[in-house]
């Protein structure tokens, strides 16, 4: 049962039993409280108060570990995680106990999965020290054991910080090793598919140049053996020459065809990059069919699309990405666009320069369109040096998937 949980399901179930277990003691503190027993349990204000933070950090903690490391982080996120943190102090004020600073235990959990490595480490200190008061009034701590004792609290929190931190970069690293499992995958469509090319090509030369060469020959041969001979052998040699010319006729179309079909299908190997990312659906709208018969530049628009993906991952953090694929004249234009969060101003990175580079050595030119909110859009648009193949009107093939 195990092996089909992953590390983020692991530590959102360990929380929730932990969260469950802390109800036990608590549940049981408040229903037998020797000092308020001879109060009604429903005109106990502390008690509701306990239970209603109690069960407000459970739903809070349920919500926040949801697709957690999938999933983009936005703005209630860090509402819920304010009212996670808040909700389990109150848990140690309403009932007088350390059962908050477990819970804040808990929350340790989910801080590196939220936060920047400084502000979780700040987040988690000063929670847990936000409860020294507790241990000073209900407790009768002096200063320095109440601040002991949260010290404490926090070493325990702390190795709970790095397991969960630990845990999110081997996701990451798992998601990279995946990522990159597709891109070689793509890369070995396109290398199986200039093989194909290569080899189609290499043997209509070969038809051509040898077996071509040679009926031409025999057909010339023959045709001068047909005035130096007659009777019954002029007959042989005349049939002779028609089959002679009939296979070289033949020959010249099986070259002719080979030589048509000697472009790659980008629709194989743009496929694979469909899985390439966690939380991104991708969705290819390209021709049917949609060849290229330079794999120079195919190579090209499998390196672009690869890095307008990984950007729309780890920049734009989009979780949807519209790949669309034309042929535009003598050139190929694909429009990229997600739905990521934008940027004010665009500031070209080692990807977006390499883009540019490749581009610009075949004679293309990619235009950047953005906006705070409004998510990222590219267009490329790669020359085609023999100009690109024009299949008959079909429908376009759309492929998506949600990861």
């Amino acid at each position: 049962m195990f092996a089909r949980l992953n590390h983020t399901r692991l530590l959102r179930y360990s929380g929730l039993f932990t969260w469950a277990v802390v109800g036990l003691p608590l549940l049981y503190s408040w229903l037998v409280p020797p000092e308020l027993a001879e109060e009604p349990l429903g005109l106990q204000p502390m008690r509701l108060l306990g239970w209603g933070s109690y069960l407000l950090f459970g739903a809070c903690y349920l919500w926040l570990t949801r697709s957690l490391g999938v999933r983009k982080v936005t703005g209630a996120d860090f509402i819920l995680l304010g009212l996670l943190t808040a909700s389990a102090i109150g848990v140690s004020y309403y009932s007088i106990s350390g059962l908050g600073s477990i819970l804040l235990m808990v929350t340790a959990c989910v801080l590196p999965w939220l936060l920047p490595l400084p502000v979780a480490v700040f987040w988690l200190v000063a929670s847990q020290f936000a409860v020294v008061p507790v241990f000073m009034s209900g407790f009768s701590f002096p200063l320095v054991d109440a601040l002991l004792q949260s010290g404490l609290y926090v070493g325990l929190s702390a190795f709970v910080f790095v397991t969960s931190l630990v845990a999110r970069q081997q996701a990451q690293a798992r998601e990279d090793q995946r990522r990159l499992n597709a891109e070689l995958r793509a890369t070995r469509a396109l290398l199986a598919e200039s093989a194909r090319v290569n080899e189609r090509t290499r043997i209509s030369r070969e038809l051509h140049d040898l077996l071509g060469h040679h009926l031409t020959a025999l057909s010339l041969n023959l045709e001068v053996a047909g005035h130096l001979v007659q009777g019954k052998a002029l007959e042989h040699v005349n049939q002779a020459h028609t089959l002679a010319r009939l296979l070289l006729s033949d020959v010249r179309e099986a070259v002719s065809r080979l030589r048509a079909d000697d472009a790659i299908d980008m629709s194989t190997t743009l496929q694979p990059l469909v899985d390439t990312a966690a939380g991104l659906r991708i969705a290819l709208e390209m021709p049917s069919p949609f060849l290229l018969d330079d794999p120079e530049r195919a190579h090209v628009l499998l390196r672009c699309t690869q890095e307008i993906i990984t950007n729309a991952v780890r920049h734009a953090q989009a979780t949807e990405l519209r790949l669309e694929y034309r042929y535009d004249g003598r050139a190929v234009r694909l429009l990229a666009r997600d739905n990521g969060r934008g940027a004010e101003v665009v500031e070209p990175g080692n990807g977006l320069r390499g883009m540019r580079e490749r581009l610009a050595a075949c004679g293309g030119q990619v235009e950047v369109r953005t906006a705070p909110g409004e998510g990222f859009e590219l267009e490329l648009r790669l020359p085609l040096d023999n100009g690109p193949y024009f299949p008959a009107p079909r429908a376009p093939a759309v492929a998506g998937v949600t990861r």
